[in-house]
């Protein structure tokens, strides 16, 4: 059966808490959906600058397919301070935490729902806050899932051009070509429009400022891939990690947004099953498409050979072949379309 209107929002909005969480960087406003299971780690989601969980994050939890996923995982959405929906001004005193101070809070967060682990799930700045986290602590850390990451310090000239137009250009300008990549700004005006007004109504402007600055003045991940073989004590994610990138993203070099929710569940679906969890799901859209194919592939094989007399094992070709693709769900996420997906 498949949700609509207000019955899938019942479904997404049951089994709902809000938290203000006390972190040395003061509180953090954080919304727990579900319950926690014992031995299994909760999804931790962080959103971009301009938004907050709700905008990042709705259009995806809120998808059918997602549902099979948040049946069986408790989900944290963190707010960065001051972005959420209803936030009053940071006081004049209030001192906004750098991306590191961020990535240190979490730890609070944690221990205030009780949970063990967490795969965490970050757009933007709050894939990089998650990566630096799973750097620090990465016995907190199952998995990442890190959307439109940018692992690299903004560069001088990009520094020098904000403070230079900065005097010019309106914060939600700035906030909508960090979001979007100049075909989309171009080829889709109501979409980026819609977000310029909620950027413009909806966000406190005072303490989006705060948090552009915080992520602005990120330092580099200094992250590198060891390579067997070689120095095996570099500095590297030791979690499994998924990097999505969307084809037309500013991030698309610096990755090496899904903007179709449920390709993003097709891949998230084989991603958690490949880290031990949900190997009992159901076949998803892609899996069924190429089984079928297979299927039919197999069908039409098997009708010329019997037109030809050809009989015994190799009739069988096919079936085995499909059979062997729809167990093999680490490698198929690799195959979503409109994605540059890369997988640590």
């Amino acid at each position: 059966m498949v949700l609509e209107g207000s019955e899938l929002e019942a479904v997404f909005d049951a089994d709902v808490a809000e938290h203000e969480v006390e972190t040395p960087q003061g509180r953090i406003h954080c919304t727990m959906k579900g319950v926690s299971r014992k031995n299994q780690p909760a999804i931790l989601t962080f959103h971009d600058i301009g938004l907050n969980h709700k905008t990042c994050f709705s259009s995806l939890f809120h998808h059918e397919d997602m549902q099979e996923i948040t049946q069986h995982f408790a989900v944290c959405h963190v707010d960065a301070p001051g972005q959420q929906e209803g936030a009053r001004t940071l006081s004049t005193g209030y001192n906004y935490p750098s991306m590191d101070q961020l990535s240190d809070a979490i730890p609070y967060v944690i221990k205030h729902f009780g949970l063990s682990s967490v795969i965490g799930m970050g757009m933007g700045a709050g894939a990089y806050i998650l990566a630096k986290f799973a750097l620090n602590y990465p016995e907190l850390v199952e998995g990442l899932i890190l959307i439109n990451i940018n692992v690299c310090a903004e560069g001088w000239m990009d520094w020098a051009t904000q403070k230079i137009t900065g005097w010019t250009n309106a914060l939600p300008d700035m906030v909508i070509d960090h979001l979007f990549a100049k075909e989309e700004i171009q080829n889709n005006p109501n979409l980026v429009e819609t977000y310029r007004q909620y950027i413009t109504n909806d966000i406190n402007q005072t303490n989006l400022q705060h948090f552009v600055r915080s992520y602005n003045s990120r330092r580099d991940l200094e992250i590198e891939r060891s390579l067997e073989g070689e120095n095996m004590n570099v500095r590297t994610l030791t979690c499994p990690s998924l990097l999505v990138v969307g084809d037309s993203s500013p991030a698309v070099e610096a990755v090496v947004s899904a903007t179709l929710p449920g390709k993003l569940t097709e891949a998230l679906k084989y991603f958690i099953q490949g880290m031990g969890y949900m190997p009992w799901a159901g076949m998803t859209r892609l899996v069924r498409s190429r089984t079928a194919s297979a299927a039919s592939l197999g069908a039409e094989d098997k009708r010329s050979r019997s037109n030809t007399g050809e009989q015994g094992p190799r009739a069988r070709a096919h079936t085995d072949t499909s059979m062997e693709s729809a167990t093999e769900h680490s490698n198929h996420y690799a195959t979503c379309c409109s994605l540059y997906i890369s997988c640590l």
